[in-house]
């Protein structure tokens, strides 16, 4: 880390004490991305289990970012005025209650309803540190912990795919969410423990007015927001339903993969995402100041996305692992859009520029995860085969991702500071 600390920002952390706070908040974000997207190695045994249609499952992993939407807009705010550190303890807590629920649940709702509760627990496990990042780092590490904390929840992503299916036999699936609600309760202490306190009166450089109104609509107003939004929404969206969820059971039901197979193809999918946000990592502080910034990367790099996405469609069963992993590499890009947003926004209204971001991209997420395995049943209802189903269902998406690129090449709008 290289957050220095200096007279005109004293808030900005040295290099040992801004490693240490990373390292704490990356933990509980690690937790977070695994259980997000521990559904896809476990849809398997969940839909012998429960008898779970397409739909169901996708409701099931979407409740998890319903839960986590719905609470992003109270989120922000709160970030804005009680800081970081007392914030993700109070969400934290509401995740180990959701892990323990769902390791007794016994029925779809009672799995439902527990999802819910994990995402509204571990919604703040990314907002909450960057909201803390934008004060405590300069503009260059910013970026640079923004892709990291990307790669670590490529990390849990990675953690959830192999190692849970190893574990599976040893365990079954109900006692690994006991593992998942103790690791959450040790990341809790990590962040009591070396999170820095937020500040109530303003400092030099980063005017702080907790008992400001908490409007949204510097926010909504802004024109680089609106701008980014259908991206979020859409792309990044679209293409975390498939890295949490569709991935698999196309891998299954389409290519003809074993479980075994799919759960090892996950883990290469979420190996080249760690490697590659690790990547974005190292190169984006020395692309931005030769005006390789956020929104000309995602320029060049969503028709990749777009490219790769139509490839998959189109091979239908002999896309496995490789085809979705292009796909979520080129994708990737767009991780690169929410520090943007943030620094298009002053620091007082950082936590809510950055939540309210996020609640587009989980909304997306959410809909996209139901709205896939809708999809594939209305085809299957009309005739058409598995195959040909889940390659209708994906053709939707990309008109919809093709849709919100046109968009976002339509709006001329700056990140400045607003």
């Amino acid at each position: 880390m290289r957050g220095l600390a200096d007279k005109a920002h004293p808030d900005r952390l040295d290099r040992k004490t801004g490693a240490l706070v990373f390292l704490a908040f990356a933990a509980a974000y690690f937790c977070s991305a695994l259980v997000r997207s521990i559904t896809a190695t476990l849809s398997p045994v969940l839909t012998q289990e429960f008898s779970l249609q397409a739909r169901d499952l996708g409701l099931l992993a979407g409740g998890y970012f319903f839960g986590f939407a719905a609470t992003q807009l109270p989120l922000g705010a709160w970030l804005d005025r009680h800081g970081p550190k007392r914030v993700i303890l109070w969400f934290l807590g509401l995740a180990v209650l959701g892990c323990l629920a769902f390791s007794v649940a016994s029925s779809f709702a009672g799995l439902l309803a527990s999802r819910v509760l994990v995402g509204m627990g571990v919604s703040a496990c990314l907002m909450a540190p960057l909201t803390g990042y934008r004060r405590w780092f300069d503009a260059a590490t910013l970026l640079r912990a923004n892709s990291w904390m990307l790669m670590v929840g490529s990390l849990g992503m990675l953690a959830s795919t192999l190692p849970v299916q190893w574990l599976m036999p040893l365990t079954g699936w109900r006692p690994l969410f006991w593992i998942l609600a103790a690791l959450l309760l040790l990341s809790m202490a990590g962040i009591a423990y070396v999170a820095p306190a937020w500040k109530a009166t303003p400092t030099p450089g980063v005017s702080t007015l907790p008992r400001a109104p908490v409007s949204y609509a510097p926010v909504w107003k802004s024109r680089y927001f609106r701008k980014m939004a259908p991206l979020a929404f859409f792309n990044y969206g679209g293409m975390v339903a498939i890295q949490t969820l569709w991935a698999g059971p196309w891998m299954v039901r389409v290519a003809g993969y074993s479980p075994i197979e799919s759960a090892t193809g996950l883990f290469y999918l979420n190996a080249a995402m760690l490697l590659t946000f690790l990547a974005w990592g190292l190169v984006t502080p020395w692309l931005a100041p030769r005006g390789w910034n956020a929104a000309r990367l995602i320029t060049w790099g969503v028709p990749l996305s777009l490219l790769a996405l139509a490839f998959n469609m189109l091979s239908g069963a002999q896309t496995g692992w490789l085809g979705w992993t292009l796909f979520c590499v080129a994708s990737s890009v767009m991780g690169l859009a929410q520090p943007a947003v943030g620094m298009a926004f002053q620091a007082t209204l950082a936590g809510r520029a950055l939540s309210a971001y996020n609640l587009v991209i989980f909304s997306g997420v959410f809909v996209a995860q139901w709205g896939i395995g809708l999809l594939v049943d209305a085809f299957e209802a009309l005739g058409l085969g598995t195959v040909a189903s889940f390659q209708a269902a994906m053709g939707v998406f990309l008109c919809c991702c093709i849709a919100s690129y046109g968009y976002f090449l339509s709006v001329n709008a700056d990140n400045s500071p607003q």
